[in-house]
């Protein structure tokens, strides 16, 4: 079992900038893949950004403005976001899981998921 816990969201005005964090523990050695992924009130969760060793994906909407990365030895994964917009306001969530073939860059079907950080976002 992995737990997830997030934190660093708040509230900033548009063109500014956080930085989200996802502290992972439990049985970490079992996951290989971790992402982002967002909800806003009535809308349908949205994979923001995930990372696979190397590899990085993002949603067309984030790209050029966040950035995923990942401490292996502090077991962390980090979200920076810049340039932000009124519409990237929504919870945010930490996601984990043992991913296989192209299923790394949908963090909204990974297992093992956070309670979430609101990000909110004023024009």
């Amino acid at each position: 079992q992995v737990q997830l816990v997030e934190s660093g969201g708040g509230s900033v005005q548009a063109g500014g900038s956080l930085r989200l964090s996802c502290a992972a523990s439990g049985t970490t050695n079992s996951i290989n893949c971790m992402g982002w992924f967002r909800q806003a009130p009535g809308k349908e969760r949205e994979g923001v950004a995930a990372i696979l060793t190397v590899s990085t994906y993002y949603a067309d909407s984030v790209k050029g403005r966040f950035t995923i990365s990942r401490d292996n030895a502090k077991n962390t994964l980090y979200l920076q976001m810049n340039n932000l917009k009124p519409e990237d306001t929504a919870m945010y969530y930490c996601a984990a899981d043992r991913c296989y073939g192209g299923g790394w860059s949908r963090p909204t079907d990974f297992k093992n998921k956070g309670q979430g950080t609101q990000v909110t976002v004023s024009s």
